[in-house]
């Protein structure tokens, strides 16, 4: 069998692609791949985990990292996913080294780059366990990451192959008029066409298959909170139109939970999982997005956004205790804060500063003491010379001198005389 017929049989017979459309043949990525197809190992290992996760437990659980060492610590502390938000990356690990909000204000780079650090992390974290030949655990987590709106077809092709490169194992994509972006929970999000947004989706999957990695796609919808349309061209928007039109040229729409369905149910066959964004924690509202989708796609994986953005204080202790399981039933396999990271760095730096203003050297002893005590349970940060590979790196000297080198590092080193 040629290598086209091997293809069309994997699309229509390979249980990964249940369900799943393309608006093109296998000849047409061929065409596209060239002749040298290059591999792309923590890419596909990390899209065939994730896909296995999502399709054998109850639900995956992931927090928002933006370090590489953060989402070491993560792994550490028994997280099987990351999530990779590109509201961190605007913020505050971009490639233009400014502090942004989320508005598609950075460069293209910027989020495969982060996830690049972040896998480059967790291959440091992996030699430096194999080498002391300790308990292996499985440092290579799967990295879902943020593909904000795509832009255009092209746009979208290039930065789904960014990502495939650094290592994402699935990557999101919006809805939203990519010139206009907000944050999910801001407002004046300008929506494209359904049929615009399908086409984000194929070229997405389209260079996936190009690249020869079974990359997890996920669908996002703005539409439950946004009122603006870029056109009018789909007859599948019209029944949300308002006739409006507003300066820039756009057109008023009627948001809401009707409209983030309709959405979802258009690009479920051109999508792995579907994300609703919705303003609120709220599970009468995901069970009717859940049993809307699933009367016309049984068994769809649905993501949610445990969003930093809701007050969850406001919700009893009880209810916020069960509201994963309780959307775990539902179908919502990916469950994930956003934007965990930030808001845990600032508020142990703002802490401990805090802190160390007052009574100096015993708040940084206090944070001290709280590591030793962490270290039975994996904490990986007490032995910081450790943590960052420096007993790797002598042992690469000791390996290129044949044992002879004089310079290691770790001997001698405060960390190896005063932290036994």
């Amino acid at each position: 069998m040629n290598e086209a017929g091997r293809l069309r049989d994997e699309w229509a017979f390979g249980g990964r692609w249940n369900g799943v459309q393309r608006n093109y043949a296998p000849e047409q990525v061929l065409r596209l791949r060239g002749t040298v197809l290059v591999e792309h190992t923590l890419a596909r290992l990390g899209a065939e985990k994730f896909w296995h996760m999502l399709n054998t437990e109850p639900y995956i659980k992931a927090l928002g990292a933006y370090t590489g060492l953060m989402a070491v610590a993560m792994v550490a502390a028994g997280q099987k996913a990351i999530y990779m938000s590109g509201w961190q990356v605007a913020a505050d690990a971009n490639s233009d080294l400014e502090t942004y909000p989320d508005m598609s204000l950075y460069s293209v780079r910027s989020v495969p780059d982060v996830v690049q650090r972040i896998n480059n992390a967790f291959k440091r974290e992996d030699e430096k366990q194999r080498l002391k030949n300790r308990e292996q655990r499985d440092w290579f987590a799967p990295i879902v990451a943020d593909g904000e709106s795509g832009g255009g077809k092209d746009h979208t092709f290039e930065l789904m192959k960014k990502m495939i490169r650094a290592g994402a194992s699935a990557v999101h994509f919006e809805d939203q008029l990519g010139s206009e972006k907000k944050c999910g929970h801001l407002g004046g999000k300008v929506l494209v066409s359904t049929s615009q947004f399908i086409w984000t989706l194929s070229s997405a999957r389209e260079a996936a298959d190009v690249l020869g990695v079974p990359t997890v796609i996920i669908a996002r919808t703005d539409a439950h909170g946004a009122y603006l349309v870029n056109n009018d061209i789909d007859d599948r928007d019209k029944p949300f139109l308002t006739g409006e039109r507003t300066p820039e040229g756009f057109y008023r729409m009627r948001g809401g939970m009707d409209c983030a369905i309709a959405r979802s149910l258009a690009y479920a066959p051109y999508a792995d999982l579907l994300w609703y964004e919705t303003s609120n924690p709220d599970l009468a509202e995901a069970r009717q997005f859940a049993e809307a989708i699933h009367k016309e796609f049984p068994g769809k994986l649905l993501a949610y956004n445990l969003s930093p953005s809701f007050n969850w204080t406001k919700l009893p202790q009880e209810a916020v205790a069960n509201f994963q399981d309780e959307l775990g039933k539902l179908g919502y396999k990916f469950q994930f804060v956003t934007l965990a990271g930030v808001h845990a760095l600032m508020l142990a730096t703002f802490k401990l500063a805090q802190d160390f203003a007052k009574r100096g050297m015993p708040a940084y002893v206090d944070l001290q003491t709280e590591e030793f005590a962490k270290e039975k349970d994996g904490y990986p940060g007490v032995k910081h010379q450790e943590l960052v590979g420096t007993g790797y790196f002598d042992e690469v000297a000791q390996t290129a001198s044949g044992g002879e080198t004089s310079t290691s590092a770790m001997d001698g080193s405060t960390e190896k005389d005063q932290f036994k």
